[in-house]
């Protein structure tokens, strides 16, 4: 049962990669996970809680991972923080979330609706926690300069990849330069945490 779940979650996520969360039908989902629609409704009664389901389990699993990360305290919390921003490698890149266009779609056009706006403010605090703990952790040990509230800086954090979100969603690579701005934002980052000397 847990693997046919996680099978429709994984083809899920592909149609809302390639449809989009508005595009994107039940239907779909059952095609590509070769699942009926009985088979499928067993599971999930609708499109929105499928792809809620899908961004909570990635979400949740980051915060394991970060909480993880601070605990076993194995590496500088800078480098955490850049591969919580960044991915493994923690440097950046021309690559997005492939996923983040559908998931603008789904808040922006649920904007009006209560429990999606509930849900997003749910999971922005969660998204919050994961970048605040790892700041508060390397302000507490002297890595970071605690000049600026953690939270602000991470609430920042979050502006800055929902604002490339927004525009990857429009915008080619090219004409958004989404590796130069990481870059740039790595320097601000630098500055508000008082790390220097560091590539």
């Amino acid at each position: 049962m847990e693997q046919r779940r996680a099978d429709i979650l994984k083809a899920a996520q592909e149609v809302f990669i390639e449809h989009g969360y508005e595009r994107a039908t039940m239907k779909h989902i059952m095609d590509a996970a070769n699942i009926s629609r009985g088979g499928l409704y067993q599971y999930f009664s609708s499109k929105e809680a499928v792809f809620e389901t899908i961004l909570e389990e990635s979400l949740a699993m980051e915060l394991d991972e970060t909480l993880d990360m601070v605990k076993e305290n194995a590496t500088s919390y800078w480098d955490m923080l850049m591969k919580i921003i960044f991915g493994e490698d923690g440097e950046p890149d021309d690559d997005m979330d492939p996923l983040s266009p559908a998931k603008l779609e789904f808040f922006i056009i649920g904007r009006n609706d209560d429990h999606r706006r509930e849900y997003g403010k749910v999971r922005y605090n969660n998204g919050l926690k994961i970048y605040a703990t790892i700041i508060e952790h390397g302000q507490k040990s002297g890595e970071f300069s605690p000049r600026f509230d953690h939270q602000i800086i991470a609430r920042s954090i979050i502006s800055f990849i929902d604002g490339l979100a927004v525009e990857h969603a429009m915008l080619s690579k090219e004409d958004l330069k989404i590796k130069e701005q990481s870059m740039l934002f790595v320097e601000y980052l630098k500055l508000a945490l008082g790390i220097s000397g560091r590539d």
